[in-house]
């Protein structure tokens, strides 16, 4: 999940906020974005300005911290003296507070302004903080937002109460070890490894770590670089368009809002170039016109469903981004053979989305039915909604009917 407001010192401009939880106990290629929120309010004023330090010893100083569910980099900081959740999200131009843990510390919230959501509208406030401090770096004053963080929010399989974001991170070498579950800042410029170098910007007025990938021979520019989106490339509506068809086959995914759902597109990217990168069969989402990414000028996101399979080096102070392939650099995406989104919800497997195409569109399910048993086995598993293709399952509905449904590879 990540919050966006663009923050200029000393200045008043317009915020864009954006948060998107996954959702929970889904497979990995299917937790994409699920909720975008734009947020219009005014800069607050400082109550100190923000200073910040690093460590002479920052480079041995790794912070270690687990992968949840949605691809989301999760660690423990300490917030004016408390040790925090929080989640690394590199989309997040102000680092931000849960609402809910300003209230439990007794952190006084001043009103931000209105946020116009899908599906409806939010708000968001802001507070000081005396200090923030996580491997090698402090920071001693300043401001971070206020925001509703939900676990639903952040993977939904534990609380977070902080987003740390492009504020606290911009101005050194950010070095993301994700084979090894670990990331520390550097001075700008250090070159801890090797790999291949792509450029990298930070971009104005959002704040954003921004790229550029290859499609087709066609550049697309600006890309941001997203560790809070568990999907691997978001492309906007427009970008899509200007590829024509590359001549893979197209399924839906949906996006929650916090009052509403959005639908996009889907599909398995066949060759994509970032850098001197070459990636094959790269899971895709492309958003519908209007869609968050050309509300805000941009031309798509990468994720951390495409980043986690590398060490990543974030250094826009030296103009690049430098990839080393991990363990997973080559494996395929877990695509979906059922065609069916599911949420765990009290013991139960409810459908949240029936994929366009898929197996599940084709026997007619519908969004809203729950699953209690799948061949037998209950509570259900999930996995088998990305199983074998061809192999048929028999799923208890929990009003007592039961249905077989065969997977199929379908996009």
């Amino acid at each position: 999940m990540s919050l966006i407001p663009a923050f200029s010192r000393g200045g008043r401009r317009g915020r864009t906020v954006r948060l998107h939880p996954r959702l929970p106990h889904l497979p990995r290629a299917l937790r994409r974005l699920c909720l975008l929120i734009v947020l219009m309010a005014g800069s607050p004023s400082p109550a100190s300005e923000p200073v910040l330090t690093l460590a002479s010893d920052s480079e041995a100083r790794w912070v270690p911290f687990e992968l949840t569910p949605g691809n989301q980099i999760r660690f423990t900081l300490v917030l004016d003296g408390r040790p925090v959740t929080a989640m690394l999200d590199t989309a997040v131009s102000h680092s931000a507070i849960g609402r809910a843990y300003a209230g439990r510390a007794g952190i006084a919230t001043r009103r931000g302004g209105p946020a116009a959501a899908i599906g409806g509208s939010a708000t968001i406030g802001w507070a000081p903080s005396r200090s923030i401090a996580f491997g090698g770096l402090q920071r001693d004053g300043g401001m971070l937002a206020v925001i509703d963080l939900s676990r639903e929010a952040t993977g939904g399989d534990g609380a977070v109460d902080m987003l740390v974001g492009a504020d606290l991170l911009r101005s050194y070498a950010l070095d993301i070890d994700y084979p090894a579950r670990r990331f520390r800042l550097l001075r700008s410029g250090r070159l801890p490894f090797s790999g291949t170098r792509v450029p990298l910007t930070i971009g104005t007025p959002l704040s954003f770590y921004l790229t550029e990938l290859t499609i087709d021979g066609r550049r697309l520019r600006p890309m941001a670089i997203d560790t809070g989106d568990g999907g691997a490339l978001t492309l906007s509506g427009e970008a899509w368009r200007t590829l024509g068809d590359p001549g893979a086959p197209t399924t839906s995914t949906i996006g929650h809002g916090l009052a509403g759902v959005a639908v996009s597109d889907l599909m398995i990217l066949p060759a994509l170039q970032l850098g001197t990168l070459e990636l094959r069969d790269t899971e895709t989402g492309i958003e519908r016109r209007g869609g968050y990414s050309s509300t805000i000028g941009i031309a798509g996101r990468i994720g951390a469903g495409l980043l986690r399979r590398y060490r990543v080096l974030l250094d826009p102070g030296a103009g690049q981004m430098v990839l080393s392939p991990g363990p997973e650099a080559g494996a395929p995406p877990v695509r979906s053979t059922s065609g069916l989104l599911l949420e765990a919800r009290d013991g139960a497997l409810v459908v949240a989305h029936v994929m366009q195409g898929g197996p599940g569109a084709a026997a007619g399910w519908s969004i809203g039915e729950r699953i209690c048993t799948v061949d037998g086995a209950s509570p259900p598993p999930g996995d088998w909604a990305v199983g074998t293709p061809g192999r048929t399952v028999t799923l208890g509905l929990c009003n007592g009917e039961e249905r077989r449904l065969t997977l199929a590879r379908f996009y």
